[in-house]
This record gives C-alpha cells, structure tokens and sequence, in this order.
C-alpha cells in the first residue's frame, strides 16, 4: 500500500527513514509502533487510511500512552513511564496543534447551538457533530465532561 491518500503517512515512513539512518533506535521503535497500528486498521478493514483515519489511530495512541503513564507512575515503575512519556511525544508531532480550553468551550457551546441541544439527552449528537472537529486536538473525554456539564447545567 503506498502513502499516496495521505500525506501525514508519507511523513511517517520518511521520519522512519530517517531515523534509520541516523541510528536513533528509541525513535525509530516509537515510528514502527505508529506504523504498525496504522497497518494494522488497513488490513482489518481493507482499506487504505487518509489523513483523518491516520488522526484518529494517532489519537487512541496518545490516549493509551496518556493513560499508561499514569498507572505507570502510580505503580512507580519510572522507566516504563519514561518509554510512554517518550512515545507520546513523538506521536505528538503528527497530532495537530491541540485547542485551548477557550475554543474548545467556544466550539461546545457553537455545536450545542446550532444542533438545538436543550438536555443530557441531546449528548450524542453534539458529540457526533463535535468528533471530527476535534480529532486529535481534544482529549474527547475531557470534553464530553464539558458538554455533560453544560447541558446538565442549564443550558
């Protein structure tokens, strides 16, 4: 499969190369791990990824890391949480800018206005509407608790 639908891909296998070359062995591990996930999703669902897909896979993984470093660190195991620490950073360079706390508020309450949303039960669809938005620059969690308040909140 070539990275000719996504460019973000192509940038991928020419930092692994890279990498190769200049004999960066925990950079070039953290690259193939990416690859990997991102070939993984290709083969399962027969399809070559674009651009978005490629944020969505990148965006899992930087949620895992996220999470295993924090069990990691509760659990003391320092030089496993240094390894996550140092994969997530470098998933973090394919990841777009991430958004501030302001504009991701300012992007709830613009979607919770335009679809109409007026309680709890209107959550799916501002998240359906928000997801593609915010793939990769928003931790989806943290702003579904944002939306919960909201809507929860007297909107």
């Amino acid at each position: 499969m070539s990275a000719s639908g996504s460019p973000l891909k192509a940038r991928i296998t020419e930092d692994m190369k890279s990498a190769m070359r200049a004999g960066d062995k925990e950079r070039l591990g953290a690259i193939r791990l990416i690859q990997s996930a991102i070939k993984q999703i290709e083969v399962d669902t027969r399809k070559e990824l674009d651009d978005n897909d490629v944020l969505a896979v990148l965006d899992k993984m930087a949620k895992q890391r996220r999470e295993s470093i924090q069990a990691f660190e509760q659990a003391g195991r320092d030089d496993l949480a240094s390894q996550e620490k140092l994969e997530l950073e470098l998933i973090q360079t394919y990841l777009p800018e991430p958004l501030s706390d302001d504009e991701i508020q300012q992007l709830i309450d613009e979607t919770i206005d335009a679809v109409g949303a007026a309680s709890i039960k209107d959550m799916g669809k501002v998240i359906g509407q928000l997801k593609p938005r915010l793939q990769g620059r928003a931790d989806m969690g943290a702003v579904s608790a944002k939306i919960k308040a909201r809507l929860s909140g007297g909107a």
